[in-house]
């Protein structure tokens, strides 16, 4: 029994892994697809087809639902819809280095969020890796200009982080007693009703002709980057912990840069985002191994 979960376990953070790095290779895909389709009639569409064609395919799993999977699923479906809609508003205003940067406070949000639901305090190492996490972020995602702020730019990215943060959490509790199937397609049809509603508020328009290449950005964005992605993170989630989740996910925005540079000839390594990789990797063995290997902490104190 024992052997079976680590087995789980190590399959759930394999699937977080494959999630953030599905994740990562949407920011080059999405590049083209936006300067033709509205983005909040693309988010739209991506979570409204993800649901539909996650009910048509899993239909015999809604033998299990309940009330709870309705009410738990919109609520953290709302709080993902809204952490899209902030992330995208911020995104206009201001560059793509710091909107990727600041959403991924989240993973220092998660911790303290998931303190005030179980009343434990959190790991110390959870807490360290994920500051030394975001530092290595900043490194990877910033100039040297920094940061600055404003409310339309920065503060919504900001909130943006603060919802995924919820988001995760709400997976965290509610995740590990509901159907996963089921879940999930009720926290689409949410983050879809969100994502309508900022559509018609922002007064975009649908779009006359859908060239063939968008068709396929959409496929792609609609099977891999929502349906997959979602269901292996709300199964990651189930089976780590939100901390070690929160900490992984966060590094969409690593793998973001590193698909960049892959495919676009003008992107480079710097020794900046050299030194970003480091720290971010030290981040990774401080949360995994809580440093056991060395004597100080072998005794398992924390």
């Amino acid at each position: 029994m024992q052997i079976k979960e680590k087995n789980l376990r190590l399959i759930s953070k394999l699937m977080l892994l494959t999630a953030t790095v599905i994740w990562g290779s949407s920011f080059f895909i999405l590049k083209n697809t936006l300067d033709e389709l509205p983005t909040f009639f693309l988010l739209s569409f991506r979570f409204l087809a993800a649901a539909v064609i996650m009910s048509i395919v899993f239909i015999k799993r809604f033998k299990r639902f309940t009330f709870k999977h309705l009410w738990a699923g919109l609520l953290t479906g709302a709080a993902l819809g809204i952490a899209y809609a902030a992330q995208t508003v911020g995104l206009k205003n201001t560059t793509p280095g710091i909107n990727a940067f600041l959403t991924a406070t989240y993973c220092i949000i998660v911790p303290f969020l998931m303190w005030t639901v179980t009343k434990k305090a959190p790991d110390k190492f959870n807490l360290a890796a994920a500051v030394i996490c975001l530092a290595g972020i900043g490194l990877v995602c910033l100039g040297s200009g920094g940061v600055s702020f404003g409310f339309m730019g920065e503060g919504l990215t900001l909130l943006c982080g603060f919802f995924f943060a919820l988001h995760i959490v709400a997976v965290a509790v509610w995740g590990k007693e509901l159907d996963l199937i089921v879940y999930t397609v009720f926290q689409f049809f949410a983050a879809f009703l969100v994502c309508l509603a900022f559509f018609f508020i922002c007064g975009e328009a649908i779009p006359d002709g859908i060239s063939a290449s968008s068709w396929l950005s959409l496929a792609y964005l609609t099977v891999l980057c929502t349906l997959v992605c979602f269901l292996f993170m709300n199964f990651g989630i189930k089976h780590t912990s939100a901390a070690y989740s929160s900490l992984v996910l966060c590094l969409e925005a690593v793998f973001g840069v590193l698909f960049s540079i892959a495919f676009y000839p003008d992107e480079h390594i710097t020794l900046q985002i050299g030194c970003g990789f480091a720290v971010i990797f030290a981040g990774v063995v401080i949360n995994e191994t809580k440093l056991s290997f060395l004597p100080c902490f072998k005794t398992g104190k924390k």
